[in-house]
């Protein structure tokens, strides 16, 4: 439903989203201001209880087709006041809020996994209000041209009881502007996706950047380990992968180089023999599914103190031996984290889930997580790492494999 609304554009879609959420909230703030600053919230808010009875009553005139006089102008009826006040103060702070309990960030950091502010209670309560907001909008504008269009939309524009059709003029002129602004919004996007990608980007960057601030040190109980947790990615094809898996990994190593002091090439077993840490942590898919689970393996920060990344390494590149979905011809999937990152605790090459070795449906035999980042940068049959200043020259630049060709963010805190 995402502009541009085709398969495999939720990258295009969410720059779309956030872009236009950060402009909603700043006029919504701006609304507030105003609201309090000029007493208007007076108007908005039920101060006594004979509200309920008032809107009853006002909602049998509209239901008998015998509307109550407009006083908009002075003084708003029951139902009006009850919803605006709905509108403005109880479903616009929650679609904030539900928003934000939707990022995997903002979970691994104060434990939304599980309880009554999970993923899948703020998915459902987020829709509900974007079907509230979709019938007020509906509502409202019909109430407009059905109580004296002219006037309410000398009120509306121009904030005075008169009878001009300027205001008339200045209305069919906006709705003609959104509406082609609307209408060309997909084929814009689909004809530019890499000019879409980098205004999202520079207009949303900053506040993905504050969210991958958060340190992720939720961590979860054995029973809150999902029964099933679902597996995504296209599987690696090559033989050089198969074999490996024939022999249970026996010959496999891990590269790990670039701006390193030291080279090294790990084998399974000396990656097995390293330190062993487990987290129960939460995965986040951006298709909108979510998952407990325990992972076992080495943290990152132990492979830092191995290799001494040099001062200039800023990003930590994933190679996969999987192609990346769609055969594109850079081929190879890859993904690209801040070396910040990976100090973290929850930070970890997993080569186990749930207390068995990774199977081949979850990463065998090595994954990434980054309990910040959005599942599909938890680079799954990692074949090596290279730790690197800048990723503008790998792929098209833009930091990951889907960051190239389904045109995400590097930063995917939400």
């Amino acid at each position: 439903m995402g502009i541009p609304g085709i398969r495999h554009t939720i990258g295009l879609a969410r720059w779309w989203h956030f872009s236009f959420d950060l402009l909603w909230l700043v006029n919504g703030l701006v609304f507030y201001v105003l609201l309090f600053s000029t007493g208007q919230w007076r108007r908005i808010v039920p101060r006594s209880w004979e509200v309920f009875p008032n809107a009853l009553s006002t909602a049998v005139q509209y239901a008998s087709i015998d509307f109550p006089s407009n006083e908009g102008f002075t003084n708003y009826n029951g139902m009006q006041i009850i919803a605006y006040f709905t509108t403005v103060f109880v479903a616009a702070p929650l679609a904030f809020l539900t928003g934000l309990l939707q990022a995997p960030a903002i979970a691994a950091r104060f434990g939304f996994g599980r309880g009554v502010f999970n993923r899948q209670v703020a998915r459902t309560v987020h829709f509900a209000i974007l079907v509230w907001m979709v019938f007020f909008i509906f509502v409202h504008t019909v109430m407009v041209f059905t109580t004296g269009l002219v006037g309410n939309l000398n009120h509306i524009v121009l904030g005075t009881d008169t009878k001009s059709y300027w205001p008339l003029l200045v209305y069919l002129g906006a709705m003609a502007l959104i509406t082609g602004l609307w209408l060309s919004a997909s084929p814009i996007t689909l004809r530019y996706p890499g000019a879409v990608q980098v205004v999202g980007r520079w207009i949303v960057g900053w506040l993905k950047d504050a969210l991958e601030r958060l340190h992720p040190n939720a961590s979860y109980s054995e029973k809150d380990i999902s029964p099933y947790l679902w597996p995504n990615g296209t599987l690696p094809t090559s033989a050089g992968y198969r074999r490996l898996q024939a022999d249970n990994w026996k010959d496999y190593s891990l590269r790990i180089e670039g701006l390193v002091e030291h080279s090294v090439t790990l084998t399974y077993d000396e990656l097995r023999a390293l330190p062993k840490h487990e987290k129960i942590t939460q995965h986040y898919c951006i298709q909108g599914w979510s998952g407990v689970a325990k992972w076992g393996g080495v943290l990152m920060s132990d492979i830092l103190e191995i290799v001494h990344p040099e001062p200039s390494a800023r990003w930590v590149v994933f190679y996969s031996f999987a192609e990346g979905a769609g055969g594109a011809p850079e081929g190879r999937y890859y993904d690209c984290h801040k070396i910040q990152h990976m100090h973290e605790p929850t930070c970890l090459l997993a080569y186990e889930m749930n207390g068995q070795p990774l199977n081949e449906a979850h990463g065998a035999p090595l994954r990434l997580r980054n309990e910040r980042e959005i599942g599909f940068k938890q680079v799954k049959w990692i074949e090596a790492i290279e730790f690197v200043e800048t990723f503008d020259h790998l792929g098209f630049g833009q930091g990951g494999y889907n960051e190239d060709h389904e045109f995400y963010g590097y930063r995917m805190p939400i």
